[in-house]
């Protein structure tokens, strides 16, 4: 592990124990060095049933935080017979629902704002001597900018799956299983790729914010397998070679539609075929006829 001087404070955490909660009042039970209660009050606004795991943590600077950890209650899970498919990308979320009506969710990357301030502030910063005077100045600036990315990437993530949770009639949102480990091993993808799934791993924590923001209003979301969801024609299933930057699906059976839509709509026949809801699946079919895009009424997943 990296070496921490004596400046470095160590996130104190307590398990179950170690704390006591009570009037909306949680004291701990480590001794201050001028035997001042470890005291602290919790704003009305916020109420626990009970409380997990509590940590103290230091930020950049000289302020302290409280982190607790409790158990929020869920609503009941209620299947209202409205199913909505997303094909999870890095500039944006296509989403199809099962009147067959597509959606677009633009993904806002504000770090790529910073990736040049950033790479700008380290190479200047690395050829200055360490812990000079500029040195340390630099440094501070590249913590800050670098905090700034992550916190504002985090945030138009919290954004926007509460804007999809929100807006979303359909009480089941399904999406595909990322693995990340898998994709992060071939050597044909992009760099951004490999930034979105390994260094920040947004599009894995976006799957998160959304499972547990459905859950805590009486929605679901379900992960299926998306293997070649990307590579199959939806109308008559054929598999085509599609490399990233090929964004258009063009098949020999007519059918002309742009890559994450179709992806979109084999997860979702795949979704309903595979759980045997062949009238629901029937349903979706016409609707997507309605639109010009023809399917078969029968499913081809099973």
């Amino acid at each position: 592990p990296k070496f921490k001087g004596k400046k470095y404070f160590t996130t104190m955490v307590y398990n179950q124990s170690g704390f006591k909660h009570e009037k909306g009042f949680i004291e701990l039970s480590h001794k201050h060095p001028a035997k001042t209660k470890l005291l602290f009050k919790i704003p009305n606004k916020f109420f626990f049933e009970k409380i997990y795991q509590i940590a103290i943590y230091k930020k950049e600077g000289k302020d302290f935080y409280l982190s607790i950890i409790y158990q929020k209650p869920e609503l009941e899970y209620k299947d209202n017979k409205l199913y909505q498919a997303f094909d999870l990308g890095v500039t944006k979320h296509t989403a199809v629902n099962s009147k067959g009506k597509f959606i677009e969710f633009i993904s806002k990357r504000p770090d790529r704002y910073w990736e040049d301030k950033i790479q700008k502030a380290q190479s200047r910063r690395d050829h200055c001597k360490k812990k000079s005077r500029r040195w340390n100045l630099l440094n501070k600036n590249l913590k800050l900018m670098k905090r700034k990315s992550a916190n504002q990437l985090k945030d138009s993530q919290h954004k926007l799956s509460r804007k999809i949770v929100d807006n979303t009639k359909a009480n089941t949102i399904i999406i595909g299983k990322l693995e990340t480990k898998k994709l992060s091993q071939k050597n044909k993808y992009a760099k951004g790729l490999h930034k979105s799934l390994q260094n920040t791993g947004n599009i894995s924590r976006f799957v998160r914010f959304l499972i547990y923001k459905t859950k805590l209003i009486g929605k679901r979301t379900i992960e299926i397998n998306e293997r070649g969801t990307s590579k199959k024609c939806c109308v008559c299933g054929r598999k085509h070679k599609m490399p990233l930057y090929k964004r258009t699906m063009i098949c020999d059976c007519g059918n002309l539609l742009d890559r994450d839509k179709n992806s979109t709509v084999n997860i979702m026949s795949k979704f309903l075929s595979q759980n045997g809801m062949w009238t629901s699946y029937q349903q979706f079919a016409g609707n997507l006829r309605k639109t010009g895009l023809v399917i078969d009424i029968m499913p081809r997943y099973s």
